[in-house]
């Protein structure tokens, strides 16, 4: 046994999490996977370990302290959960310097879970956060919108 010193078992019971917490500057983005490897909860609590450097999510009933609306049950939840809280936002965000390069792209920083099924949660290791820009979504400022055929009406005007 002592050539075995040091080493532990593999749990076979641990099971592997697709969970990633998205963080930008305007929201906290949890993936489907999240929702459902939580059991789709209606409602979570965010939990930070600051010495660590950790965020974890654990489902929670409605009229806990502290509880944020989160997900949809499993057959109406379609895509990702979105957290805007201001409380969560300034927390999450003070471990990381958030900087968007341009006016179209968002910096953000990436985290894969590791599931926690026996406390129905799943945590985050911020140094584990993966740094990357996406271009912005929703609409775009009418400035930044092509005109479609603005010349047309001048070709016609000589008949």
């Amino acid at each position: 046994m002592a050539s075995l010193q040091g080493f532990h078992e593999i749990s076979l019971a641990a099971p592997a999490s697709k969970a990633v917490m998205t963080i930008t500057s305007a929201a906290i983005r949890f993936n489907k996977a999240t929702a459902a490897e939580l059991g789709y909860p209606s409602h979570v609590r965010v939990l930070v370990n600051e010495s660590a450097k950790q965020v974890a999510i654990q489902a929670c009933s409605a009229d806990e302290e502290n509880a944020i609306k989160f997900s949809k049950p499993a057959d109406k939840q379609t895509g990702s959960v979105s957290i805007k809280a201001p409380a969560v936002l300034v927390t999450i965000c003070s471990f990381f310097e958030l900087h968007n390069p341009s006016e179209d792209e968002i910096d953000y920083r990436s985290i894969q879970g590791v599931s926690q099924p026996d406390d129905k949660a799943i945590i985050f290791d911020i140094n584990d956060a993966k740094a990357g820009t996406m271009k912005k979504r929703g609409r775009r400022k009418a400035s930044e919108v092509p005109a479609a055929n603005e010349n047309e009406g001048e070709a016609n005007q000589g008949e």
